[in-house]
């Protein structure tokens, strides 16, 4: 594990941004009517999607994969200028926010100033062409990290943005070989002390695929050498199959359990329940109470919440990344105010330093979190399904507080009456 990563990053919350498509303007100077809204939301860091310019060779859509980058080194045209995302990454801290900006080492637009400058930096396969070893990519050639050469032009890259904001989301960052990660870190740490490393680990079965044909393939316990968090794809498949009615809540709660005996003592996971990548929650399931029990398991998680920009009006499709096609602000539901609320919880230091358990209630749907530190407990029920009556559990008889409505909670003799709101209570 990266030795000073700091596990207070399971008490903050992440909220995503794609430039684009967040406000009818699609600039940066845009984005900053908003951000007392998402300061209010409950967010410590903003996570923007690429912004810089995107390549046109092989684009997909009319406007082009924002992953297809056409220079590391400046910013898209369209979002504005460079002096625009600085006043935006001010009007951030202003706010006492972060700011983490996507990094996409892994490849490049075939028109990027990188082909035309240096064409050595990248992969060519056996009839000497440039392209891709992996994916469905066809607008993106990679790089060849075997040139060490291009390891100092991307790390000066980091460093020239370290300058203006506090880290980085790397994109399919297990692609890209750990000692460049473990390099970047260092020489990065140097300019901004206290970076913020995120990375989008992978599929275990993209793991293996790479690994199969004889590719770079980093597991998430390799990354954690370089990497503060990393995404809980690894249990990604597992999460989709419960929703989609294919597997018990029991093998979903396996998995992440073992998450915390599998990782480092200070592992630190993305939590989501969508992101830019998948389909919205809300796409799944269209009962509001449903969706505020995962959105308050996401929270109750050990781990980093993440918030995809839509996801607090129940939006239940995803913007393309490829064209004009705006994140829906009206959709007349919001649940801003409950999200606000486990924000607050979630401040709780214990969600960063106690011992962390969950148990599976297959037959109603349930699952029932906990952490202990010393002689405080927290307690955390959630139910994912249309339940009545009562759940037999361990929890010690008495009257509780549900910190997230105010509301008492009786417990006699074990039994605890299921609820629609989902439930954390202090023992």
């Amino acid at each position: 594990m990266a030795g000073n990563t700091d596990i207070s990053l399971r008490n903050q919350v992440i909220y995503s941004v794609y430039v684009r498509n967040h406000t009818q303007e699609g600039t940066f100077l845009a984005v900053i009517s908003d951000l007392d809204r998402i300061k209010a939301l409950g967010t410590d860091i903003i996570w923007f999607m690429p912004i810089h310019p995107i390549g046109v060779e092989k684009k997909k859509g009319s406007l082009g994969c924002p992953y297809a980058i056409q220079n590391y080194r400046d910013v898209n045209p369209y979002y504005g200028t460079m002096d625009d995302f600085r006043k935006l990454v001010d009007e951030i801290h202003k706010r006492g926010m972060k700011c983490i900006i996507d990094v996409v080492y892994n490849h490049t637009s075939p028109d990027s100033v990188l082909v035309k400058h240096n064409p050595e930096y990248f992969y060519r396969n056996e009839a000497g062409e440039f392209g891709n070893r992996a994916g469905d990519w066809g607008d993106v050639i990679d790089l060849d990290y075997g040139n060490k050469a291009l390891w100092r032009y991307q790390i000066d890259t980091l460093k020239m943005w370290a300058e203006i904001v506090d880290g980085f989301r790397c994109d399919v960052a297990p692609k890209v070989p750990i000692e460049f990660w473990k390099q970047a870190r260092k020489e990065v740490g140097e300019v901004r002390e206290n970076c913020i490393w995120l990375a989008e680990s992978v599929h275990p079965g993209f793991v293996k695929y790479l690994r199969d044909n004889g590719m770079v393939g980093h597991t998430d316990s390799e990354m954690y050498e370089a990497f503060d968090i990393c995404y809980g794809y690894d249990v990604r498949e597992d999460f989709e199959a419960y929703l989609e009615k294919k597997t018990p809540l029991s093998s979903l709660v396996k998995m992440l359990n073992l998450q915390d005996c599998i990782y480092p003592n200070n592992y630190v996971k993305l939590r989501c329940v969508e992101n830019h990548d998948t389909r919205r929650i809300c796409s799944y399931i269209d009962d509001e109470h449903i969706i505020k029990n995962y959105t308050a398991f996401m929270y109750f998680e050990k781990g980093t919440p993440l918030v995809y920009a839509g996801q607090e009006m129940l939006n239940d499709k995803c913007p393309s990344l490829f064209e004009y096609d705006k994140v829906d602000w009206n959709t007349g539901k919001d649940i801003s105010g409950f999200m606000s609320k486990l924000y607050e919880i979630k401040k709780e230091e214990i969600f960063a330093n106690g011992a962390y358990n969950l148990k599976a209630y297959d037959e109603f749907d349930t699952v029932i979190g906990t952490y202990e530190r010393n002689d405080d407990k927290l307690i955390g029920v959630f139910t994912f399904a249309r339940q009545d009556g009562f759940i037999e559990t361990d929890i010690e008889d008495g009257i509780y507080t549900n910190l997230i409505t105010g509301d008492e909670v009786m417990v006699e003799e074990g039994r605890i009456d299921l609820e629609f709101a989902p439930i954390i209570m202090r023992k």
